[in-house]
């Protein structure tokens, strides 16, 4: 399947990192967490990349014109420096499809602009490339097959320490609660797609806002449940987080090296709402 991922946003929250560096290039220990994405794909046998550019996209362009294998890989080096011989390889088999779609577009409209180049795919696999995690993709895969949907995505319980609460209009709290021990749930940004999903996606729409609205309406929206790892980079707190786990060898998302295994539940979207920027989804239990 192909893969599509959305990296032409501002990533203004990571901005306190760099001006200059578009956030799906910010490195996860010695790669960007785009390689680190790429790289989950790749080792499920997911290795056809469409990548939605915008902002800052020469950079993500030269990244990948100016690969250098050693960075990440064993090799050899003899001659003085004159030979070098890589012991193993990362890209060597991956076809990368570096797409314009505009500097202040949003999901759905980056979607819409590589349309053309899905032609043929029945289902394709897409993500926001600001996450990571080791969900177990194949089963994802299944589920969202089983049940003849046109759209799945993952979906993640929140990291947030703030609080849920319940409250009447006149003001009278009926519950609050740490928002990860809530029943509340996010769209972790990893998705399985049929083709027929431009179907549902009209011009300037964001892809989760009105498309998925219509799918919920015909039954066609699937979420799958999640409660192994997963984590986003949204923020620099966020990614020194990331560093640290690197830095102690905890990175549960390289499944290429890692046990999976982790067990999930999953479940038919009944609403779909975004509250204070964040992605939130309510879920009826199968």
């Amino acid at each position: 399947m192909k893969v599509v991922l959305f990296c032409g946003g501002m990533g203004m929250r990571m901005r306190e990192y760099s001006e200059n560096t578009p956030k799906p290039l910010v490195p996860i220990g010695y790669r960007p967490i785009l390689w680190n994405v790429m790289k989950y794909y790749a080792h499920y046998g997911h290795k056809d990349f469409i990548l939605c550019l915008g902002w800052k996209g020469d950079a993500i362009k030269n990244y990948f014109l100016n690969y250098d294998e050693c960075v990440s890989n064993d090799f050899v080096l003899a001659k003085g420096g004159n030979s070098i011989s890589l012991l193993n390889s990362d890209i060597h088999d991956w076809t990368i499809t570096f797409a314009d779609t505009g500097a202040a577009s949003n999901i759905g409209q980056r979607l819409k602009a590589v349309e053309k180049y899905l032609e043929g795919e029945e289902v394709f696999l897409a993500n926001y490339t600001d996450g990571l995690s080791d969900l177990p993709l194949p089963e994802m895969i299944d589920f969202f097959q089983e049940r003849q949907a046109t759209a799945a995505f993952l979906c993640v319980k929140p990291l947030q320490s703030f609080h849920s609460v319940t409250a009447e209009p006149d003001g009278r709290v009926r519950d609050i609660r740490a928002i990860a021990e809530s029943d509340v749930w996010m769209n972790g940004g990893y998705f399985v797609l049929r083709h027929d999903i431009f179907d549902y996606l009209r011009e300037g729409e964001e892809l989760v806002n009105e498309p998925f609205q219509r799918l919920i309406e015909q039954d066609k929206l699937v979420a799958y449940r999640y409660e192994g790892f997963w984590s986003c980079m949204d923020t620099y707190k966020e990614k020194q987080r990331m560093d640290d786990m690197v830095t102690a060898g905890d990175t549960p998302w390289k499944v290429w090296t890692n046990a999976l295994g982790v067990p999930r539940e999953s479940g038919v979207i009944e609403d779909l709402r975004l509250t204070n920027g964040a992605r939130l989804a309510v879920k009826r239990p199968r």
